[in-house]
């Protein structure tokens, strides 16, 4: 007897999460599409224009997949999932010098450093009796391996980083405290930032700020790296 031929099932390939960051590389796959889509006449230049903007103030991958989602040269769009290398605990030798690009000093004041600065390979801290505040949220980075070494006596140290880069710390407190988030970017080669410390009767503390990235990261440091 003849065994009734049944449709051959496909499987449709697997998508990456949509809370998923989106890299460089994705936005392109994307860019590609619409580019595609736009020589074939399947979009107007208007709609093209309005879907590339799109493309490149996408965070996730859920927000580039329905920029593309009507148009047949979507399907063939694969978005592999790239786990990056955990960041290094300590910096690379040679990378970092031991002499600071920049002394920050609070000796019963204050001192902020923050907005758009250009971070150097390394900074010392400085808070007797004083409070310093860092904040990395808008600085441009030149370097992927940044160092900032805290001191506190009876004082307070604040660094802020942008979600897109990794945070490293190191350090001690002596009836006070030394806190650091460890954060891992996941984006490849983002820079890492290390908070080493010493708090006396005092506090250090280094966490990301929520919703900050630093923005065209890549093309900071291919820029300023020679890549």
């Amino acid at each position: 007897m003849d065994l009734e031929k049944r449709p051959q099932q496909t499987h449709p390939e697997p998508q990456p999460p949509a809370g998923l960051r989106a890299s460089d590389a994705d936005r392109d796959r994307t860019a590609d599409i619409l580019r595609e889509a736009l020589a074939e006449g399947r979009l107007t230049a208007e709609e093209h224009g309005e879907r590339i903007d799109g493309v490149y103030r996408a965070k996730t991958m859920g927000e580039l997949e329905p920029l593309v989602s009507d148009l047949p040269a979507a399907g063939r769009a694969t978005y592999p999932t790239v786990t990056p290398e955990p960041a290094p605990s300590r910096p690379s030798d040679g990378v970092v010098p031991p002499v600071a690009d920049e002394n920050l000093v609070a000796v019963f004041s204050s001192s902020v450093r923050k907005g758009r600065w250009r971070v150097g390979r390394r900074t010392h801290v400085y808070a007797i009796f004083g409070n310093v505040e860092i904040d990395l949220s808008e600085a441009i980075f030149e370097q992927r391996q940044v160092v900032i070494k805290a001191v506190s006596v009876f004082g307070n140290v604040e660094v802020r980083v942008p979600e897109n880069v990794s945070l490293r710390g190191n350090g001690t407190g002596v009836l006070g405290n030394f806190e650091v988030d460890t954060l891992d970017s996941a984006e490849r080669d983002a820079p890492v930032v290390f908070v080493d410390g010493f708090a006396v009767l005092g506090n250090i503390e280094a966490k990301p700020k929520r919703g900050k990235l630093v923005r065209d990261l890549h093309k900071q440091l291919r820029k300023h790296l020679g890549h």
